[in-house]
């Protein structure tokens, strides 16, 4: 032979007798039976456990260089424990999560226990199976990746998110086929031995176990039960390193799902979720201020699991310093202690705040500064977002400059970084900036992206983005789609990316009929851009129905940018709104000007009629009579012009007009 296999390690020969010169003798049946290798390190270096009676459960260490067995922690409790590690100063690492299985004394029910140390809290679960005879049954414990797999094999799996254990939602509970391990037999008993990791100790063979992408894609679009959708949702978006087409699949599920889902609203969810893994990656104490879910509270029943939650103590760390895994656990507990909750969404008071920063949105009230300051930091939003620099363009979007967007954009960048400011004071200014940054601009390149994906799939022409034809059935679905994301925007206090307004009026104008768009403008829907009623203007003739669109749109106007249009449109309205709004400003600067006195006209007989209010308009147009040159320059009208109007507009009032 060229080959020789020697032991180096045996449990019963190098382990048991140095756990029974501790123990009691009685105990040694026992111990025999329940000791196992939970790790070997890199270093050789090989951690066990073993249970003993009176529910006590022991760790320990093994050196092979000593050799000699070393105690690491002990408890007073059964407890089933899945892998674990340690570091350089021998302090316990196998989670965050202590799991153990309660006796059976129920019959046909299962109870484990969950308890979140990192938390506060501990959570026990109840599962009911339709299994008569429990000796033979053995609850398995494996470690996944943000996961933990409470496994009955034919029975049931149920994968507890550890990383967000707050909602029942977020996790994963499978009954039946749908529970089995594809490649493992369940006529065998498993044991995890590290992460991502199992022995089926029978044969003797190691399995690494995952979530597999194709089946949870699966399960979301197969599913008809919230709390599945919403937690394959979850297990897609905030655990999975998920390919570009990734999203594609996920967005085309939301847009065909949007009417379909009871408890919670996919859409709004989808942009949550992503933003918060997007952004948590590359900074990991921003999990403490995102919320991972707009999910306030979850009360719906998951049939056959019920759930009870204790309060349980948190450790105390008394390490002078942290590191790694260390300083993360202790930033974690330290936040729990402060809020004894991980947030979650609430949209009352952000809204509160949403409202009145639009409202900020007047630049007359600032000073240059701030303005400027607001402007540059919109300028970098739009060249920090990955959609604006990308070659595919097949929605027809940042073809505008809308100022009023633009305020906003730069507003929330202020406001943020404020924000942040405050509540992350270890960070410096130029992360904030960047993170702020990053924030804003994946907003905005998401709605693009939910955009692209109905634009391609349903193959939506540029002709769409025109106002003569009607509109075909792809395009009343991009509209309802963009109903939905301002919908879900406008409750979540985000920015819409250059030109969705203008984009989602042309579909409305194409798609719906004239009292349908109306009432979709005023109950906030739409809502109406400069750039879309230039283009409204120019492109529609003069129509009897274009009028009525036109005059329907310009009335709806805010006052602040209704009188940029009215020189585009030679209509009744706009030059009764351009007179009115010229004697405004004569008015205006006629008192400003000490220089001027009331003169009586060379001839007054001949301007001079019976109606008082009207003659002192005359009088005051006259006196800035030589600025009147051209009835639709912005300070130059014919003061004859003006007269006639005037004088219409009051016989019209006072029912003088000639019947």
């Amino acid at each position: 032979m060229l080959l020789e296999c020697n032991a180096t390690f045996n449990l019963q020969e190098d382990v048991v007798p140095w756990i029974l010169q501790q123990s009691a003798p009685d105990n040694l049946e026992r111990i025999s039976k329940t000791i196992q290798i939970l790790n070997v390190e890199r270093n050789g270096r090989i951690i066990f456990t073993w249970k003993e009676a009176g529910d006590f459960t022991g760790i320990g260490l093994y050196d092979l260089k000593a050799p000699q067995c070393e105690l690491l922690y002990s408890f007073d409790r059964d407890l089933h424990i899945i892998s674990c590690s340690v570091n350089n100063e021998k302090t316990l690492l196998g989670g965050l999560c202590l799991l153990y299985v309660q006796p059976f004394t129920v019959a046909q029910e299962v109870s484990y226990m969950v308890e979140f140390i990192h938390k506060g809290y501990c959570k026990t679960f109840k599962v009911s199976t339709t299994a008569k005879d429990f000796s033979q049954l053995k609850v398995s414990f494996i470690d996944l990746d943000g996961y933990v797999a409470i496994y009955l094999p034919n029975y049931f799996l149920h994968l507890i998110d550890t990383s967000h254990p707050d909602l029942t939602c977020c996790h994963f509970f499978l009954e039946g086929d749908d529970a089995r391990i594809r490649g493992l037999c369940s006529d065998y008993c498993i044991g995890s031995t590290s992460k991502a990791s199992v022995i089926q100790h029978h044969t003797g063979i190691l399995y690494s176990v995952q979530i597999h992408h194709l089946l949870l894609l699966k399960v979301l679009w197969s599913s008809r039960e919230d709390s599945q959708r919403l937690a394959a949702l979850h297990c897609a978006l905030l655990h999975m390193d998920q390919p570009s087409h990734w999203d594609t699949q996920i967005i085309e599920w939301i847009c065909e799902n949007l009417s379909t889902c009871h408890s919670f609203d996919p859409m709004q969810e989808f942009i949550v979720a992503y933003l918060y893994r997007k952004l948590s990656l590359d900074t990991y104490y921003l999990d403490k201020i995102l919320p991972y879910t707009s999910v306030p509270f979850w009360n719906e029943v998951i049939e056959g699991v019920s759930c009870s939650i204790d309060i349980i103590d948190m450790p105390i760390l008394k390490m002078g310093t942290f590191k790694g895994f260390w300083e993360k656990f202790h930033s974690e507990l330290e936040y729990m202690k402060h809020t004894q909750q991980r947030f979650l969404y609430n949209n009352h008071v952000p809204r509160k705040n949403w409202y009145k920063l639009i409202s900020e949105v007047d630049t007359e009230k600032r000073n240059l500064i701030y303005r400027r300051s607001v402007l540059e930091n919109a300028k970098k939003v739009i060249l920090n977002m990955d959609r604006r620099k990308s070659d595919e363009k097949c929605v027809p979007l940042y073809q505008e400059e809308d100022f009023l967007q633009k305020d906003l954009m730069g507003l929330v960048m202020l406001k943020l970084k404020d924000h942040l400011s405050l509540h992350l004071p270890h960070v410096g200014k130029n992360k904030i900036d960047k993170i702020v940054l990053d924030y804003v601009s994946k907003q905005m390149d998401l709605i693009c992206l939910i955009l692209e994906v109905v634009w391609k799939k349903y193959n939506i022409e540029r002709g769409a983005f025109c106002f003569t034809g009607k509109g075909t059935p792809p395009e009343y679905f991009a509209f309802h789609v963009m109903c939905r994301i301002s919908e879900v925007t406008s409750k979540l206090c985000m920015l819409l990316p250059p030109g969705f307004h203008t984009l989602h009026l042309v579909l409305g104008v194409r798609c719906l009929p004239l009292a349908n768009l109306l009432h979709f403008i005023d109950s906030g829907v739409l809502q109406l851009s400069e750039t879309f009623v230039v283009k409204l203007l120019k492109e529609l003739d003069d129509s009897e129905n274009n009028e009525k669109l036109k005059c329907s749109i310009i009335l709806r106007l805010p006052e602040t940018i209704c009188s940029k249009f009215h020189h585009l449109w030679d209509h009744a309205i706009s030059n009764n709104l351009i007179a009115m709004n010229y004697v405004k400003r004569s008015l205006t600067k006629f008192k400003k000007r000490e220089q001027l006195t009331r003169q009586t006209v060379t001839d007054p007989s001949s301007l001079y009629i019976d109606f008082l209010p009207l003659n002192y308009l005359i009088k005051m147009l006259s006196e800035v009579e030589d600025q009147a040159l051209n009835p639709f320059e912005e300070d130059n009208i014919d003061a004859a012009y003006l007269e006639e109007i005037a004088l219409k507009q009051t016989t019209q009032l006072l029912g003088l007009q000639r019947k």
